[in-house]
Formats: C-alpha cells, sequence, structure tokens
C-alpha cells in the first residue's frame, strides 16, 4: 500500500491482526478510499453531467461529449450512473451487452477506438428490468462502478447522471469530492439546461448544489435551443431563446452555447448510431463542436508538470 499523504486520515495496517476476523468499519472504508483514489489516479479529467429536471438531452449531450472527445484522439471513459433509466447502452447501439466481472474488476464495454462505456444497463438481463433499489444499495452500486471498473489510463471521465440533485450525483460527489487535499478530484460539472423557465428554475438549484459542494461548474448547455427547417435552413425559437444564457450570466457560471433541435437526433438514438458521424455537416454537431470546445482545451490549460497517466 502507498503511503497516504493525505490530512487528516488515519494510517492503518494493509490486513487486520492475525488472529480477529472481526470487521473493522474504519479500515474497509479507509481501504475503499484507497482503491478508489488507485483507480481514479489513472484519469486525468473528471466530469459530472447535471440537469435539474428530466427531458432536457443530458444523457444526449454526456454522450456526443464522450464521442467528441474520443474522436479527438482521447481516450474516454462513459460512465452512466442512472440506475433506474440506464440510456447511454441504447443511445450507442451497445443493448445486450454483458460486461465481463472478475472478483476484484469489471471490464468497461468498448465502443470505437478510444471510448470505454460502463452502466447499469450491461448488469441487467433485460432492457425492461426495473431496478427497484433505496439509497444505500444505488450508493454501493456507484462505489463498485467508480473503485472496480477497470478503465485504464484515460484522458477524461464522463460520469452521466440522472436528473436532479439526489443519491446518485451526491454519491458521486462523496466518492469523488470537488476539493480534498492530496486527492484525486473531480474537475468540475457540466449542467445542461433548455430555454423554458421551468427548467431554468431546476438549473439554478443543480448550480446550487454545485456551490454547496465547492465543485466548480464547468459551464452550461442549452440543449433544444431552436429549430433548424432540414429543408429551407431557416430557424425557429420554439421554446424561446437566451434563457440558458441569461440565467448563467445571471448566477456568474459560463455560457457553453446552444444546440438546436434536430430530430436526426432522435432518430440516431433510437437506432443506436452516433449522430456525430451520420450527420457530421448538421448544424447540431456544429453546435455541439463549438459547445464543447472549452472542455477539450483542458487539455492545454493543464500544468505542464502534470503528466498523462502512464
Amino acid at each position: 500500500m502507498s503511503e497516504d499523504k493525505g490530512e487528516g486520515r488515519e494510517k492503518y495496517p494493509a490486513a487486520a491482526p492475525s488472529g480477529t476476523n472481526r470487521r473493522d468499519p474504519k479500515l474497509e472504508a479507509y481501504l475503499e478510499r484507497e482503491a478508489i483514489e488507485r483507480r481514479m489516479s489513472q484519469v486525468r479529467h473528471r466530469i459530472l453531467v447535471l440537469s435539474g429536471k428530466g427531458g432536457v438531452g443530458k444523457s444526449t449531450v454526456a454522450c456526443y461529449l464522450a464521442l467528441s472527445l474520443a474522436r479527438a484522439g482521447k481516450r474516454v471513459g462513459l460512465l452512466d450512473v442512472d440506475i433506474h433509466g440506464p440510456s447511454i447502452p441504447i443511445m450507442l447501439g451497445l443493448e445486450g451487452r454483458m460486461i465481463e466481472v472478475t472478483p476484484k474488476t469489471m471490464l468497461p464495454i468498448s465502443f470505437g477506438r478510444n471510448l470505454k462505456v460502463m452502466s447499469m444497463g450491461f448488469l441487467l438481463p433485460s432492457g425492461q428490468d426495473a431496478v427497484i433499489w433505496r439509497g444505500p444499495l444505488k450508493m454501493g452500486a456507484i462505489k463498485q462502478f467508480i473503485k472496480d471498473v477497470e478503465w485504464g489510463p484515460l484522458d477524461y471521465l464522463i460520469i452521466d447522471s440522472p436528473p436532479g440533485t439526489g443519491d446518485e450525483p451526491l454519491s458521486v460527489c462523496q466518492l469523488i469530492p470537488a476539493r480534498r487535499q492530496g486527492a484525486v478530484v473531480l474537475d468540475g460539472a457540466l449542467i445542461v439546461t433548455t430555454p423554458q423557465e421551468l427548467s431554468l428554475v431546476d438549473v439554478r438549484k443543480s448550480i446550487s448544489f454545485c456551490r454547496k459542494l465547492q465543485m466548480p461548474v464547468l459551464g452550461v448547455i442549452e440543449n433544444m435551443s431552436g429549430f433548424v427547417c432540414p429543408k429551407c435552413g431557416e430557424e425557429t425559437q420554439i421554446f424561446k431563446s437566451g434563457g440558458g444564457e441569461r440565467m448563467a450570466r445571471e448566477m456568474g457560471v459560463p455560457f457553453l452555447g446552444g444546440i438546436p433541435i434536430d430530430p436526426k437526433i432522435v432518430s440516431a438514438a433510437d437506432v443506436g448510431q452516433s449522430y456525430l458521424d451520420t450527420y457530421p455537416n448538421s448544424p447540431g454537431v456544429a453546435a455541439f463542436n463549438k459547445a464543447i470546445q472549452p472542455i477539450l482545451d483542458m487539455e492545454s490549460e493543464r500544468a505542464p508538470a502534470e503528466q498523462a497517466p502512464q
């Protein structure tokens, strides 16, 4: 076991004293924390994707953020911690795939050259099976995903959480904190909204959630931001415009841009195709690439002394 250099931590031996079978909760917690930090130390950037409410396209943004980073040559992991409604396997055409599980690790599913994916959907016998769990069981599953999945070296780990500020995002933030001296931490959160005021109210709550946990907000993306007619190219503001940008300005967080409504996004996801690859010249792809550019720029902003994982 490597030497623990964090402040305020207790030192423990690698094993319990011989002659006792009693489990020491503090020792187990310490060993779990060490295992998580050892696993996450292979990841350069860890980004949590949040939304205040459902139906705003958060999983779509998380999925295409991961795909865009992979297309740019980055080593990417996409972790779907939506326990009750895992949609990433369907969007990527991976439904029905089962992961390989060993006594100590879980191996993610590879998608293309640079993307690895883990989801509760890979652990269910059928896509129609319901997961009926309370908080502690969900916390345990997320802990296993973070501690036991053998990602290997990654440039980015994108974590797609369910809507709201409940068990799943809170569990991620407790397991990979936003700030802790001498520890692996989250880089921050990417928050997805739509232009309607109802969505913006809930997004403000997500920003407050991040601030209470001292987690940086990397930016806000406004999804369904206008509709571009596929025949004439004219843009129509179905829901109204500018709400996401105005809210971001009022809350003092970066606004990364808007993604227009495009029926091709839905049709591609329904058949497990990559919208980015199938419709590379669409206005939605151009808008999405522009919106995530600050995330790509994180590589160049990283301190020169920090090296990529080996």
